[in-house]
């Protein structure tokens, strides 16, 4: 079973820095992209970066400056290091990996359960 788990998110005062993890785990060939989205209450979720399995990376231009995304493909594991936090970037941030399954030639998306980013004094 593909499971996408995250950790990290927590309550931090404007300016200062989090970092989240996404491990992925289950029958996993590769991963072909992995991404970070968020979502506030009445809000749509966004796309706020995304890195390829070569290492392209892409931002949304509300965090380009503040946030990277990385990842260890040894440990199926992506990253997001997000610094100079604003309490605009509050939100419910989730894991996406796309992947190849041992059992499947075709591609599937995956989502984290979420977890939750508070910028606040």
């Amino acid at each position: 079973q593909v499971q996408l788990v995250e950790s990290g998110g927590g309550l931090v005062q404007p300016g200062g820095s989090l970092r989240l993890s996404c491990a992925a785990s289950g029958p996993i060939q590769s991963i072909n992209t992995m991404a970070w989205y968020r979502q506030s209450p009445g809000k749509e979720r966004e796309l706020v970066a995304t890195i390829s399995n070569g290492g392209t990376t892409n931002y949304a231009d509300s965090v380009k400056g503040r946030f990277t995304i990385s990842k260890d493909s040894a440990k199926k594991t992506a990253y997001l290091q997000m610094n100079s936090l604003e309490p605009e970037d509050t939100a419910v941030y989730y894991c996406n990996a796309k992947l190849k399954l041992y059992y499947s030639p075709n591609d599937g998306a995956y989502w984290g359960q979420g977890t939750q980013v508070t910028v606040s004094s």
